[in-house]
């Protein structure tokens, strides 16, 4: 469900700036391939890992997306590390780093912080570029620093329920359960399966009481991008037989074998 190499190069063309890997669920399937593609066409790598808060390299327990050139999170209320709707961008280089903070207020070229720290109040400040105002605020750091302590505890209990769900399915021929990348520890914010009647798996378990989604439809499917329709044939078989099952802290272990069970009755 992640990129794959052989077709971003195909499609990489003289007009290419950059490429953006999304790590589908907390998944990191080809990313290494991606990345040195990157590098070695010196485009630009960046991460969308809105759904990676957590997912880590097995061998050496680092994050994923250290190495990007930038990674984008999401604290959104029902990711891994919730907040409200706020999110988090990263860089290796400082200057991007001083760039992205001022373009996120506005442009100003010192923060107010910044303006009580140097002795006394320097209510003087330049706007050399005009910004946005898409700045973080403090309430939502603040619960995002609260649910940063739980983020390997949560995460765990996502795995396991990931776990109990493709033991319990792992038989079932007409359902592919969507693996994980054996490289990392995902974050597992989705556990998603591919299945030809998803419409009807999906209204019969909601009569049983259990609310699934899908994440996600492809995009040219939708009206907005009809002119930019392609020949992407596998996310189009995907996006009609995906469907994501519960994966939140509030489903139990028990929870999740019932939920495979009424599945396997299907």
């Amino acid at each position: 469900m992640c990129l794959d190499p052989e077709s971003v190069e195909h499609l990489i063309t003289g007009k290419t700036k950059a490429v953006i890997y999304v790590g589908v669920g907390g998944n990191a399937q080809n990313y290494n391939e991606i990345r040195s593609l990157c590098a070695k066409r010196n485009l630009t790598f960046i991460l969308d890992a809105a759904h990676m808060s957590g997912t880590t390299w097995a061998d050496s327990g680092e994050h994923v997306g250290l190495d990007s050139d930038c990674a984008v999170f999401s604290y959104q209320a029902v990711k891994n590390c919730p907040s409200s709707d706020s999110g988090m961008i990263c860089f290796p280089s400082a200057e991007l780093d001083k760039q992205a903070r001022h373009l996120s207020w506005l442009g100003i070229d010192k923060s107010t912080y910044d303006r009580y720290s140097e002795g006394s109040y320097k209510w003087r400040y330049d706007v050399p570029e005009v910004g946005y105002k898409y700045n973080g605020n403090s309430i939502a750091a603040s619960m995002c620093l609260v649910s940063l302590r739980y983020l390997q505890s949560d995460n765990d209990h996502r795995r396991m329920l990931a776990s109990v769900y493709s033991e319990t399915l792992k038989d079932k021929t007409d359902i592919e359960v969507i693996s994980h990348s054996n490289l990392i520890n995902s974050s597992r914010h989705l556990f998603q399966i591919a299945i030809n009647d998803r419409d009807g798996l999906m209204e019969m378990l909601w009569k049983e009481g259990i609310y699934c989604g899908v994440h996600y439809v492809a995009n040219h499917q939708y009206p907005i991008y009809e002119k930019y329709k392609a020949d992407v044939e596998k996310a189009s078989w995907y996006s009609s037989r995906i469907m994501s099952l519960p994966m939140h802290l509030g489903v139990t272990e028990a929870d999740a074998v019932y939920i495979a069970e009424k599945i396997l009755k299907k």
